[in-house]
């Protein structure tokens, strides 16, 4: 049997040197039209300030797509993402990994990794108190403005978003220093300090002095929160805050957003893949599928009347207080390739409550009432 492959037998993943070669030559195309435009000299004003559609909300995402041009083809990572963060509200992002949760919010923060990662099409309209901007048309000198001051973002992971060879006080004052330029070194270094007490750290001169390293888990997330913090944003994104921590701290630094959100009455984006922190957290739910939101609603409407089969499918899988089985539930099938999406439902391929209509283009979204929505032929009927 050779080992070499045919032409008439290659497989879908298969590419040729020559789709290779006429591939990276389209995306290159594609990316110096877009590098052309974000890096142009003099960006005007009016060019990415707007007006919210809704004055209550700090954020409203527009039909944001979000690519990243590949040597194999383009990866749709955000394909259409439409939803809204109203102000002093926490919003809930939930959906399997590679579903693009955290691209979409690296997008709002202009830190999709370029010229690779673009944002092609859409908007995301931010309201910063002063003025309504698009975010995605904004120059980085003014971006730079934005992000600390009135956007914030707690990363992943604490361990690899601290410098290991910084002392923490050393590192939470370059925050505080760079966005208040005219505070004296005394004035910075009490402002790290009254941010430490803050988020809980009781021995807050001597974690000053220490490394990351000398840290535990869940001291490193709540510095990561202290540095989020520092210049009192609108809007925090907190990237899966609770990932590798044990229960009783994470019930902790849930603990402190909540109280930190209804002290400072800032606006929460909480990204995760546990269904509990969600309930517990987040006043409304937008469920992403492979770039896309399959469904969105409050918080009670999401868990009393999940609509859409993926939701559906996510519910089941999670453990049951006093319920004994022998296995948890896991959604059949898999994600499909990113790069060549099908026309249909995306979730068409691992779906138990497929009809006819299935067959037909990727649904429109079906609103259930004022604040629900779901993209599933299902309920075609009900919105008629």
């Amino acid at each position: 049997m050779s080992l070499f492959k045919k032409k008439d037998s290659k497989d879908e993943n298969y590419i040729s040197t020559a789709e290779a070669r006429k591939i990276a030559k389209e995306n290159r195309q594609t990316i110096r039209k877009f590098e052309k435009m974000r890096e142009r000299k003099v960006i005007p004003k009016e060019e990415y300030v707007t007006e919210m559609n809704n004055s209550e909300n700090v954020v409203e995402f527009d039909n944001l797509h979000t690519y990243f041009f590949s040597d194999t083809g383009i990866v749709k990572s955000v394909n259409g993402v439409s939803f809204d963060v109203p102000r002093g509200k926490t919003v809930g992002i939930v959906g399997e990994s590679g579903c693009g949760k955290s691209v979409t919010s690296l997008s709002l923060m202009q830190l999709v990794q370029r010229p690779q990662g673009q944002v092609v099409e859409g908007g995301i309209r931010f309201n910063t108190g002063e003025e309504v901007v698009d975010v995605t048309k904004m120059p980085l000198k003014e971006m730079q403005k934005l992000r600390g001051n009135k956007l914030s973002m707690i990363f992943q992971e604490p361990m690899t978003s601290l410098n290991p060879v910084f002392r923490i006080g050393d590192q939470v004052d370059e925050v505080v220093a760079l966005h208040y330029p005219d505070k004296t070194k005394e004035e910075v270094k009490a402002r790290t300090i009254e941010m430490l007490e803050l988020v809980g750290i009781a021995n807050s001169q001597g974690v000053y002095n220490m490394y990351p390293h000398e840290l535990s888990g869940g001291m490193r997330q709540r510095i990561m929160i202290a540095m989020g913090l520092a210049c009192d944003p609108e809007l925090i994104i907190a990237d899966e805050p609770t990932t590798a921590l044990d229960v009783t701290i994470q019930a902790q630094i849930l603990d402190l957003l909540r109280d930190l959100k209804d002290r400072l009455n800032t606006s929460i984006m909480l990204i995760t893949h546990d269904l509990g922190v969600i309930a517990e957290m987040a006043d409304y739910i937008v469920v992403m599928y492979a770039g896309k939101v399959v469904e969105k609603g409050t918080a009670e409407e999401i868990f009393a009347n999940p609509c859409h089969p993926y939701t559906i499918g996510l519910m089941n899988s999670k453990p049951v207080v006093g319920k004994k089985v022998d296995r948890l539930y896991s959604i059949p099938g898999k994600v499909p390739n990113p790069i060549n999406m099908p026309d249909y439902c995306y979730f068409k391929d691992r779906c138990d409550k497929c009809i006819d209509c299935c067959n037909g283009l990727y649904p429109e979204e079906i609103k259930l009432s004022e604040t629900h929505s779901v993209s599933c032929y299902l309920y075609a009927d009900k919105e008629r």
